[in-house]
């Protein structure tokens, strides 16, 4: 930043960002881990967020946004995995997509299809970003074109 305080909105965005970066990492270590929502929660809650200056092993971020999106992609996969197949090219399914893949894309599409208070275009570039952060490669690309396509099922009058 330069200097200047952050507006709420600017804010709560951050927080925000924050929060699904690390469901993203939950996810993927409840897959890796075979441990449940709740435990990983509760851990990220515990060991993991703090509030801003608490020191860099803590990161701050909305932690009630990070719970829905843990706890919702888990309640609603049944519902999100088989919209997402459904969109990827023949012959690919989740099964086959790298761990940390399947974890952006069950996030990003439980907020396309459950949560529409977020647009849907910020959804796209906020796991866009996301996926930046964990690769180097075409997977941001393929994961912009997925939830691009799950945008256009999910929220058709949005596109």
């Amino acid at each position: 930043m330069t200097g200047e305080a952050e507006n709420p909105s600017q804010a709560r965005a951050r927080l925000r960002r924050s929060a699904r970066l690390a469901a993203v990492q939950a996810l993927y270590q409840m897959e890796i881990g075979g441990l449940g929502a709740k435990a990983v929660i509760k851990e990220f809650r515990d060991h993991r967020f703090g509030a801003d200056g608490e020191g860099p092993e803590f990161v701050e971020a909305d932690e009630d946004f990070f719970e829905d999106l843990v706890a919702g992609v888990v309640r609603k996969q049944a519902v999100v995995d088989p919209a997402i197949d459904a969109l990827l090219a023949d012959g690919w399914r989740m099964e086959r997509l790298d761990a940390t893949v399947r974890a952006i894309l069950r996030a990003g599409g439980f907020e396309l299809f459950q949560r529409d208070d977020v647009p849907a275009r910020v959804v796209i570039d906020e796991y866009v970003d996301v996926a930046n952060a964990f690769f180097e490669g075409s997977e941001p690309k393929f994961i912009n074109a997925a939830l691009d396509k799950c945008a256009r099922q999910a929220r058709p009058d949005e596109l």
